[in-house]
This record gives C-alpha cells, sequence and structure tokens, in this order.
C-alpha cells in the first residue's frame, strides 16, 4: 500500500469562499480510488411517495479528484492517489443508490418526472476531509458531514432539516485504509439520510 504524501496547502481566511489551493503543481496519479462501494440493498418493498433531489452541493476543496485531508487549521491533499472521478459525482452516485435500493415510503424520480413530486430533498455536504486528529503520524478519521432539508411544494414549506454526520477512523495511515474509512463513512452517512427521509416523508 501507499504511503501518505500530502502536499501542503496554504490556509486562507476565505477558505469557505476560495476553497482550498496547492502550492505546488498537480503531478500525474499513481494510484485511483472510489467510493460507494459499500452501498448495499436491505430488504422490503420499494417506496411509493415520488421524491426529486435538488443538485447537490458539495464543499468546494473536496468535490474534485484529490482527497482532502486536515490536520488542526491546515489542509492538504494526499499526492500520487485521486479518486477516480470528483468526489461530488461519486457522492451523487451513491446517495441516488442508496435510495434506490433502500428507501422504504420514498421513491426517487428522474429530471423529468419532477413535477410529479411535491417533496425535494436538498443535500448540501459541507465536510468530506481526512481528519488527523492526533497529528500526521497517526491514522485518520474519514468524515462526511451534510446539511439536508426536506422541502413540500409548491408551498416550499420545509417539512424537516437535520444535520448528518458520520465518522470512521482509518485502521492505519495508509491511502488504501483511509480510502476503506471514507467508504464506510460515506455509507453510514446515506444510511442515514434515506432513514430520516422516509420517517420524515411517512
Amino acid at each position: 500500500m501507499n504511503k501518505i504524501a500530502a502536499s501542503s496547502v496554504a490556509v486562507l481566511a476565505a477558505f469557505a469562499l476560495a476553497g482550498c489551493f496547492s502550492l505546488f503543481p498537480k503531478a500525474d496519479p499513481a494510484q485511483l480510488y472510489r467510493i460507494g462501494t459499500s452501498v448495499e440493498a436491505s430488504a422490503g418493498a420499494a417506496g411509493t411517495v415520488p421524491l426529486a433531489l435538488a443538485p447537490l452541493d458539495f464543499n468546494e476543496a473536496a468535490a474534485g479528484d484529490r482527497i482532502l485531508t486536515a490536520t488542526g487549521g491546515e489542509v492538504a491533499y494526499i499526492a500520487a492517489s485521486r479518486w477516480a472521478s470528483p468526489a461530488k459525482t461519486m457522492f451523487h452516485d451513491a446517495l441516488e443508490q442508496a435510495f434506490e435500493r433502500n428507501a422504504r415510503v420514498v421513491t426517487l424520480v428522474t429530471r423529468r418526472e419532477v413535477r410529479a413530486s411535491t417533496l425535494m430533498l436538498d443535500v448540501d455536504v459541507n465536510a468530506f476531509e481526512a481528519r488527523y486528529e492526533s497529528g500526521q503520524g497517526a491514522a485518520p478519521t474519514a468524515v462526511v458531514s451534510m446539511d439536508v432539508r426536506l422541502v413540500r411544494y409548491p408551498e416550499r414549506t420545509v417539512v424537516g432539516r437535520r444535520v448528518i454526520e458520520a465518522k470512521r477512523p482509518a485502521a492505519e495511515n495508509r491511502v488504501g485504509a483511509i480510502v476503506s474509512a471514507f467508504d464506510a463513512a460515506t455509507n453510514d452517512a446515506l444510511v442515514q439520510l434515506v432513514q430520516w427521509t422516509d420517517q420524515t416523508a411517512g
């Protein structure tokens, strides 16, 4: 497995608006990774309440194909390792799969079917990172955090709102273990999201 090598980035006062910038030129990825492999189907009947999904909001610094880490007030990307596709895209695909396979009350509709739904789910992923809470020498914790809202149309009434967070510690400070932690944390967060949406819409 690859050892961690992170290219440092400056922490800007306007980080929330400007995103995260590398101080070094980009290099060709030595290894590609993906998430969403933990999404599994559970037994039960498919949902019948149509649900539209709003365009996914995703933390700008983590949305691309670079693996974001955080150590205290500093952020960095893991060098020589990339997501197989942008993290935002993989997360969106995993989210749709989670609803298709596990929702019991709601069922996602396509863009063409949006008018058939009176409910829309708004998801804002504000954290998708590996946090070195005990220093860079220790194994980090994958953190997935999102703000979610369920809105009823045409009234635009907020039916429910919740902050969902999932954390999974990596088994060791290596890229493969960190990616596995990301995958598990993503699955945990999406399980919570589907269950909450079912309960709130029902």
